[in-house]
Order: C-alpha cells, then sequence, then structure tokens
C-alpha cells in the first residue's frame, strides 16, 4: 500500500528544497487522476463556489457543500494529503465553533487537515485546532472570503506596512501551528522574502515562483471553463474546446441516427429471435388500435 503523504513530509520537503505541489479537486474522478500522476497535496477549495456551483464569490458555500465535495475528494485518494477549507463563518466566530466544524471536516468528509484565511485575530482558533489535533494550513494575502472588504480581488501586500503586516501574520500562524500557509496575490520578492524567514512551506497563487510550492485551481489548469484565465494561471490544456466539440458531435450523431451504433447495442439472447418479439408487439399493437374490450395482454 502507497504510503499516506503527511504534513511532516510536506517541511522535511521545504528543508530539502524540494517544490511542494498542490492542486484542486472537487470531485471522485478529478481527485482520483490528480493522486494517481503522483500529486502530494490536494485541496478541496471552497472555490468550488466559482468553478463547480456557479457563484460569483466563495462566500455563499456552505459546510455542507464542503462536506459533500471532501467526502467525493477522500473516496478517490489514496496517497496525497487532501486538506479541506473550512468555508465563510464556519470559523470565524468562536474557536470552539470552529473546532467543532474543522472536526465535521475530518471526521465525516475524511480530510486530514482544513484550511483557514486570515492572520492575527485567527491564532487562537488555529492553536485551538492544532492542540486536538486537526492539522491547519494558513491563507494569506489575498482571502477571497473578504473580496468584499478587500474590494475585488487585486494584489496585496502594497506597502511597507502591509508587508510587515503580512510578516507579523505568516509568523503568528507559524507559532500558532500551522503546518504550511497559502500566499495569494502578493508581489512575488515579498513572496519570496516570506517564504525565507518562515519554517513552514508557504504555496503560493499569484505570488510568483519564490514560495515552497504553487497550487493552482483545477479549472483554470486545464481551462475547463470558457473565457480569460486568470493572470496568475497557466493552462496546460484546453478542455473547455475538446468538451464543446465532443458534446457537438454526440448530438449531431443522435439527431442524425448515427449513434447508438451496432458496438453500443445488445443483441437478443439464444432463446428469444425477433419474430416473437414482433409477435408480442403486435399482441399490444391491436390492443391498443381498439381492441380493448378483451382482455389486456399479460406480461410475465
Amino acid at each position: 500500500m502507497t504510503q499516506r503523504v503527511t504534513v511532516a513530509d510536506l517541511v522535511a520537503m521545504k528543508r530539502r528544497g524540494e517544490r511542494i505541489v498542490m492542486v484542486t479537486a472537487y470531485d471522485y474522478p478529478t481527485a482520483r487522476l490528480a493522486d494517481e500522476v503522483g500529486i502530494p497535496v490536494i485541496l478541496v477549495g471552497d472555490s468550488l463556489g466559482n468553478t463547480v456551483l456557479g457563484y460569483e464569490t466563495t462566500v455563499p458555500v456552505t459546510l455542507g457543500d464542503m462536506l459533500h465535495h471532501t467526502k467525493a475528494v477522500t473516496r478517490a485518494v489514496h496517497r496525497a494529503l487532501v486538506v479541506a477549507d473550512m468555508p465563510f463563518l464556519t470559523y470565524q466566530v468562536t474557536p470552539e465553533e470552529a473546532l467543532r466544524n474543522a472536526g465535521r471536516l475530518v471526521q465525516e468528509g475524511g480530510a486530514q487537515a482544513v484550511k483557514v484565511e486570515g492572520g492575527g485575530p485567527l491564532v487562537e482558533t488555529v492553536a485551538r485546532l492544532v492542540r486536538a489535533g486537526i492539522p491547519v494550513m494558513g491563507h494569506l494575502g489575498l482571502t477571497p472570503q473578504s473580496v468584499h472588504a478587500l474590494g475585488g480581488y487585486r494584489v496585496q501586500a502594497r506597502s511597507a506596512a502591509a508587508v510587515r503586516q503580512l510578516f507579523a501574520d505568516a509568523l503568528a500562524l507559524e507559532e500558532a501551528g500551522a503546518f504550511a500557509i497559502v500566499l495569494e496575490l502578493i508581489p512575488a520578492p515579498v513572496a519570496r522574502a516570506v517564504s525565507e524567514v518562515v519554517h513552514v512551506p508557504t504555496i503560493g497563487i499569484g505570488a510568483g515562483p519564490g514560495c515552497d510550492g504553487q497550487v493552482q485551481v483545477l479549472t483554470d489548469l486545464l481551462h475547463l471553463l470558457p473565457g480569460p484565465l486568470p493572470r496568475h494561471a497557466r493552462a496546460y490544456a484546453d478542455l473547455a474546446s475538446v468538451v464543446s466539440d465532443a458534446l457537438r458531435r454526440y448530438a449531431e450523431d443522435v439527431r442524425n441516427g448515427v449513434f447508438p451504433g451496432e458496438a453500443e447495442s445488445f443483441g437478443l439472447p439464444r432463446d428469444l429471435d425477433v419474430e416473437t418479439v414482433q409477435a408480442i408487439a403486435e399482441e399490444f399493437r391491436t390492443w391498443r388500435g381498439g381492441g380493448r374490450d378483451g382482455t389486456r395482454p399479460h406480461g410475465r
């Protein structure tokens, strides 16, 4: 049996200078593929609000949504460390409420760790989860659940004061026990400097190449949704075109009577022939055509 990736493995990867690969997944098929090619960390991101559920932001995503998708992912994964996002207002109210909700993602959802957004104000909560035995990944810079307060999806840490706060928050999360920190939409030199100061791995998204690892949203990586990608994303396939073309060809084959063909159809067993089927059909056709005064033809 393949050994499961652990949070200790990620810290060891940073010490060795080995880049950490993380990708989002929201369902069984994509999680299985990611796990089979050796991706060490799979994030069940609340970005499923945008990519799967059609919301404009991640704010409407519920704990029920996250549990549903986390269960699907963990059923597929045998090696990767599965991290589940804690959705909006499931961890910001009190540390005890956060513990109950995180516990559900681990106990019911099967995740090995959870991710929370924010810095200093969440230190007590992170420490409480870690004391309970739940590994926590932090998330600084652009925090999508706070997009309304931030005024949109904008690059963060663009002033000396903001950079200083970023360092303070990163060190506070590390001291609270976070095993890794996502840095999102941060100038590359700032993210590199933070990565050199903290002892835990940093995972960048729109934070340049100086982080200890990178995470990408799967639908961006595969260009599964039509339209332009975020600047920080790179498409490694154009599945939107592939899927659209497949659907068009399928629809055309159905309309033209080409699908299903003989290869997709099933014949009669040896003890039943076409003549018998036609005779049964004729019996029912006669009954429907006006012979309803008699007894309806019987089934089996």
